[in-house]
């Protein structure tokens, strides 16, 4: 696990992020930040508004208020354009492959390199794949076979690839380990091991404790709506946490460390 280091600026912050539908506070003052090469897992039960505040920052929806700051400046995110703009990049549960092409032709697909005379430059893209993908998992070599015969393993580096190839710094990953046997997920979390060194950020969201207490540094908990706290990994423990999940709130024994914002913390209108 990483600790944040003193001075290091965010690569992302979400500031007082508010969004509505029909009335129903879906994400109401919710503040979160993410650092340079660390892994940062957003929990909550279904309801908890954990996917809409990640999908602010993907572009899927658009925040009703609030300020989103990238490398310490406003971003005006609406869509996914603007999102991998700011060189954030979302990396879905279905994974979003085109199972009957090879790993080149999804890494660049919607986005293929041409030649002069505006072909399609096969060769070039195959060379650049291999590029990313062998520096990110050596072992990749089914370079040529539709993604539908890789395991879940290597789609997950298939998908992860197309993020990096256009320069991604943040990295959302929705359950990147659902429905993968253990060896796989344990590729899964050497890819991430890999990408903290190389050191992008990673927003996770799982319903899994146990992957994201082994991958994540940090752990940004929600219930209805609003953060419970922040805290990091290594102090807390799976009933800990559980208990910020189900009651949405900070065992007392953690609400030193709470932060700004949290929903029980000491002094709360001062934080806030």
């Amino acid at each position: 696990m990483n600790d944040i280091k003193t001075g290091q600026n965010p690569l992302v912050e979400m500031r007082d992020i508010h969004i509505s539908f029909g009335g129903v506070k879906a994400v109401d003052g919710v503040s979160i930040d993410l650092y340079p090469g660390e892994v940062v897992g957003v929990l909550g039960h279904n309801g908890a508004g954990k996917s809409t505040l990640i999908k602010v920052l993907s572009g899927a929806y658009k925040a009703d208020t609030g300020q989103i700051i990238v490398d310490g400046r406003e971003a005006k995110i609406e869509n996914a354009r603007d999102a991998r703009d700011n060189n954030i990049e979302t990396i879905y549960q279905n994974l979003a492959l085109a199972d009957n092409l090879d790993a080149a032709q999804n890494l660049f697909l919607g986005r293929e390199i041409v030649d002069k005379f505006g072909f399609l430059d096969d060769a070039a893209m195959e060379h650049k794949a291999r590029e990313v993908l062998h520096r990110l998992n050596p072992n990749f070599h089914k370079f040529t076979s539709p993604v539908s015969a890789l395991s879940g393993g290597q789609r997950q580096s298939v998908a992860i690839a197309r993020a990096l190839l256009f320069e991604a710094r943040v990295l959302i990953m929705d359950e990147p380990c659902a429905a993968l046997g253990v060896h796989e997920t344990r590729m899964v979390g050497e890819l991430i091991d890999q990408l903290k060194r190389d050191g992008l950020g990673i927003l996770l969201i799982s319903h899994d404790l146990h992957d994201v207490f082994d991958l994540s540094d940090r752990l940004h908990v929600m219930k209805n709506g609003k953060l419970v706290g922040t805290v990091p990994t290594k102090d807390v423990t799976h009933d800990d946490v559980l208990g910020m999940i189900i009651l949405g709130k900070m065992p007392d024994h953690l609400l030193h460390l709470a932060g700004p914002g949290a929903t029980n913390a000491p002094n709360k209108e001062a934080l806030q």
